[in-house]
């Protein structure tokens, strides 16, 4: 029988929802009788390993509540990698604290800390339940229909580039905007959403599920700055060409590399740099805009999806009710049903640890340069509700006096 003490962490990058699911687990599992404490990990697994733990059942329901509508990570976070050696001294910890259920928020590599502490305790015959809770904005987690944190870094997106795309109807030229997203193109697809007139932009999304070549691109940007004017471009971080390697990687100068071994590719407006340079020079366009959405997309605090905050909520509860009283670990999933409703099963970790969900062909548009109606329908209910809208002037010219046509 698991003992009546829980731990709960957060690791990998901040969201706009991930203390929804701090306290839903933190609130959910007071309910429960057998349990005594509710101890949260400072920094993630690192903080488990430094015994670095606060008391949450010591925190006030009001607190917990003004914390869970807050952005980013309340209890902190890692971007460490266990491997074993690492996650048996987690287990280590966890068994001198006598912890009976571990539940730990992050993604892909965070479900895959889960599943190797899990199968310690198991081979040590320690009674511990762990369940993953899903977190990311990439939506790349597999066996999820999508994941919290992605619909309010979606949001964020969308009006980033309908908020773009007025200012670049207004000093038309070309307009470069790079978005997160390594090995999935959710995110950056997410711009699409932000269109509300057919020559609305971005008028062009270049996703890491397509190879990228530089010479098709400055085709495409050429032939939609001659018919319209100007150009609005969307373009994932993670765009490669056809052998894998990163774009980004031809840049001068050595890329960054975090814990996991990932080039760093949020921390430089580098890549729109990049892009916006080549495009002035060979295509002879001056007007040239880039920017990098960067760390922006993860936390920012006025665009928080409500669909996003309730689900993030309910997957932290769900977790603490299949633990107790379905009495197994695994990974909690998200799956659509009806029009727009979900319900929340709880999948083998080994189906989900480790592993990268990318975005359906269903989803790409035959160019390769936009995205379907799919897609759309995908991705609008989740974008919560109250989002703003754009209007224009209706065209009621003058009749001109000297300059008759």
């Amino acid at each position: 029988m698991a003992s009546g003490k829980i731990l709960v962490a957060q690791g990998g990058g901040p969201t706009a929802v991930v203390n929804q699911s701090l306290v839903g687990v933190t609130l959910e599992a007071r309910r429960f009788r057998g349990i005594e404490h509710v101890y949260g990990a400072r920094h993630g697994v690192r903080g488990i390993i430094n015994e670095d733990f606060v008391h949450l059942t010591q925190e006030t329901s009001h607190n917990l509540e003004m914390v869970a509508n807050t952005p980013s990570s309340a209890l902190g976070s890692t971007r460490d990698k266990p491997d074993t050696k690492y996650c048996q001294e987690i287990f280590r910890v966890l068994q001198a604290h006598e912890i009976g259920h571990f539940f730990y928020i992050g993604g892909n590599d965070s479900s895959d800390t889960v599943r190797i502490v899990s199968a310690e305790a198991r081979k040590a015959g320690y009674s511990l339940r762990c369940v993953h809770i899903p977190k990311t904005i990439d939506n790349d987690l597999v066996g999820n229909d999508h994941t919290p944190g992605f619909p309010s870094a979606a949001r964020f997106v969308a009006q980033a580039f309908a908020g773009a795309n007025l200012d670049n109807a207004a000093l038309p030229g070309v307009y470069v905007a790079v978005v997160m997203g390594r090995h999935a193109g959710f995110l950056t697809a997410a711009s699409a959403l932000g269109r509300k007139f057919p020559d609305d932009g971005p008028h062009l999304i270049y996703l890491p599920e397509r190879s990228f070549v530089m010479a098709d691109f400055l085709a495409d940007v050429k032939t939609t700055h001659e018919r319209l004017g100007r150009c609005v471009v969307a373009v994932s971080e993670g765009i490669h060409d056809a052998s894998g390697n990163l774009i980004a990687a031809t840049l001068p100068g050595n890329l960054e590399h975090d814990a996991h071994g990932n080039a760093q590719l949020s921390g430089s407006g580098a890549l729109a740099d990049l892009l916006c340079e080549e495009i002035k020079s060979r295509l002879g366009i001056k007007r040239v805009r880039g920017d990098t959405l960067g760390y922006l997309q993860r936390s920012f605090i006025g665009c928080v999806s409500d669909v996003d905050q309730r689900e993030a909520r309910e997957v932290g509860e769900k977790a603490v009710q299949f633990a107790m009283w379905g009495q197994q670990g695994g990974s909690v999933a998200i799956r659509r049903t009806g029009f727009y409703s979900v319900d929340y099963e709880l999948l083998p970790l080994e189906a989900v640890a480790g592993k990268t969900r990318v975005m359906d062909d269903e989803f790409i548009s035959a160019s390769g340069t936009d995205v379907t109606d799919a897609f759309r329908r995908y991705l609008h209910p989740l974008l919560g509700s109250g989002m703003p809208d754009a209007f224009r002037l209706r065209s009621n010219p003058v009749a001109r006096v000297l300059r008759p046509d």
